[in-house]
């Protein structure tokens, strides 16, 4: 495994970000760059890299919200961040195939539930893929069922950690 590397994002990261969010995620469901670019001025604190060899290969990154769920909205408009919200909503968290298996998600996850414990959050929230539910119960998440969020025409579910 490569020295792999935590650390916040930057402006001159832009480009890869949404270069391995279109490998990681399906076209409908991919985030533009300009969403990178709005989701990065907005909350730079909650948008964390994982960089092997000075290349990134992943990423994790959310708003704060009071919102109990994620709804499509906040995928949007930066509009929606409430910087001292009540629960740290996350938007992604990616990995390019050559990297996974080795931790590095864990790692993004552990550093994004460290953070929003730093910050006095009460939890954190998500959507899934059906496949994925069992992984981030891995973490203390609980499914709470089907979620309204119809993003990238898939079927998610609305998962919550409580710190």
């Amino acid at each position: 495994m490569s020295n792999v590397t935590i650390r916040g994002a930057r402006s001159e990261d832009l480009n890869r970000i949404a270069e391995v969010e279109a490998i990681c995620f399906p076209a409908l469901e991919a985030a533009p760059l300009e969403a990178f670019k709005e989701r990065l001025a907005a909350f730079p604190e909650n948008f964390i890299l994982a960089e092997a060899d000075g290349i990134v290969i992943g990423f994790i990154n959310g708003c704060a919200t009071n919102r109990a769920v994620i709804h499509d909205e906040l995928f949007h408009s930066t509009q929606h961040h409430i910087p001292a919200g009540a629960n740290l909503a996350i938007f992604g968290l990616v990995v390019i195939p050559e990297y996974r298996n080795q931790g590095i998600a864990a790692e993004l996850m552990n550093h994004f539930i460290q953070l929003a414990r730093n910050t006095n959050r009460r939890s954190i929230i998500l959507t899934s893929k059906e496949k994925l539910v069992h992984y981030y119960e891995s973490f203390g998440y609980v499914n709470k069922g089907l979620s309204a969020s119809t993003t990238g025409g898939a079927q998610w579910f609305d998962m919550t950690l409580v710190l």
